[in-house]
């Protein structure tokens, strides 16, 4: 017993020691002399692409969250090819805004060319998406944080990883629950990023996402129980049952334009449109694990900012590649030749 104690507690010192290394490398101001009107570049091109379209800011915050969970933070979400992560289930004609970190990139090449990494262009437009919506909506007291740089470029893509790592819609609380916890993020996490994968309090659903709640899909049966009926005859008229499931719906209809606490308000009243949303107050694991925060989150805004800020940078810390592994991409699709 005492052996695997010391060797358990080993393990603990070990990874902590570790973290400690990789914040070490990564800092506020890593490009204050190499690339030093970074931020104001990326914000300008954010700012561009939210202007053109509301949806985007949800899409670049998705694009983060999807390429942390696999391979850490390296950008490899952003790699071209049929066997990379873009075209995993998970991401295939779901994940955008790719050519919006193209734009981000082409123009911080042209400032320092060769200096800042795709993987940290993609964590500064996922913060700047939840600042510049903040802003666009008069929403004071909205969250922002401070982004530590300095990460690498990955060298491969790894769609396998991709389709089995990324939380999907139709999943049991506890199997997320789990894949939160293989990158080392909890369950406050799991609660206060559900409104971030996705962009959930901003962002849109296709049908085919929820369609099996709906009873019109299936032709017979009553719909998901734990789905608010006075939302049904909304999403059906909305998602007809003879479309193909690409139709879009707005997650949050109460304030889709708002990175608000409304989502988890929408939960608690049963209108929450993806099974994987709705089960964080809904499913049996819900009763001791996510449902009390959720409700806190829908009567504390404040507190909801707070730990989204505090996750967001956790989830920005996953595994990033620093010092000499990996490389700059000049091109965020390809690896240098």
């Amino acid at each position: 017993m005492q052996k695997s104690y010391n060797y358990n507690y080993s393990r603990v010192l070990m990874f902590l020691m570790l973290c400690v290394v990789v914040r070490s490398q990564l800092s506020a101001d890593f490009y204050a002399r190499s690339c030093p009107n970074l931020l104001n570049i990326v914000r300008k091109e954010v700012k561009n692409a939210i202007k053109n379209e509301m949806r985007m800011a949800a899409s670049l915050l998705r694009l983060h969250f999807h390429d942390c969970f696999v391979n850490g933070c390296d950008a490899s979400v952003l790699l071209d090819g049929s066997d990379g992560e873009k075209f995993a289930l998970p991401n295939l004609n779901s994940a955008r805004g790719y050519e919006v970190i193209d734009t981000i990139k082409n123009a911080v090449e042209t400032s320092c060319s060769g200096v800042v990494s795709c993987a940290d262009i993609l964590t500064l437009a996922a913060r700047d998406s939840v600042l510049l919506v903040c802003n666009y909506n008069k929403l004071s007291g909205g969250p922002s944080w401070k982004v530590v740089l300095g990460r690498r470029d990955g060298l491969v893509g790894n769609q396998t990883g991709a389709n089995s790592a990324l939380p999907s819609p139709f999943e049991s609380l506890d199997n997320i629950i789990a894949k939160f916890a293989a990158v080392g993020l909890n369950v406050t996490d799991v609660v206060a990023l559900s409104v971030f994968e996705g962009g959930h309090t901003i962002g849109l659903s296709r049908c085919a996402l929820f369609s099996n709640r709906l009873s019109n899909f299936s032709g017979t049966g009553a719909p998901d129980s734990t789905l608010n009926t006075s939302l049904i005859p909304e999403l059906q008229t909305a998602c007809p049952a003879t479309g193909d499931g690409n139709n879009t719906v707005p997650l949050d209809n109460r304030s889709r334009d708002l990175f608000d606490n409304r989502y988890f308000v929408n939960l608690v009243n049963g209108r929450g449109i993806l099974q994987s949303d709705q089960i964080l107050v809904s499913s049996d694991s819900a009763q001791s694990t996510t449902r009390s925060i959720a409700q806190l989150y829908s009567t504390n805004a404040t507190v909801f900012f707070c730990d989204f800020v505090n996750s967001m940078i956790k989830m920005g810390n996953i595994s990033p590649l620093t010092g000499s592994n990996g490389q700059i991409r000049k091109n965020c699709r390809v690896v240098n030749s």
